[in-house]
């Protein structure tokens, strides 16, 4: 892979970090913001219903579940850029050739090619 595939690839990956930093930030706020409306909520003089309780219960665990994803792929990411600073990226570990661009367009941080993928898959 050439100097400028690398580079865009690099440029795609460094935008989709950001994007998943802000959504990370995002669901960190959010929780901040639902703490502090629990904490007002506790010294309230009405009473709870069940199903806002399970509402929101449900919505942190929503949450929780999609920060969780975030964070994987930011590993992810994370490992993709530095497979470029090393020079691996785009070589399939298994078979030592390169994975093929219209893969990694679809899925920047791919580390195999589709067969090695297939085979590691049913393993």
């Amino acid at each position: 892979m050439n100097k400028r595939e690398l580079a865009k690839f690099k440029k795609i990956l460094l935008e989709k970090r950001d994007e998943l930093l802000a959504d990370l930030d995002q669901f960190k706020e959010r929780e901040v913001a639902s703490k502090l409306k629990d904490k007002a909520d506790e010294n309230s003089a009405y009473s709870f219903h069940m199903a806002d309780v399970g509402t929101d219960n449900m919505e942190r665990e929503k949450a929780f579940f999609f920060a969780t994803r975030e964070g994987k792929y930011l590993a992810h990411i994370e490992q993709a850029l530095e497979r470029i600073d090393d020079g691996t990226y785009g070589i399939c570990p298994d078979c030592n050739e390169q994975i093929p661009t219209p893969r990694l367009e679809a899925v920047p941080t791919a580390t195999r090619c589709v067969p090695c993928k297939e085979k590691a898959e049913k393993n």
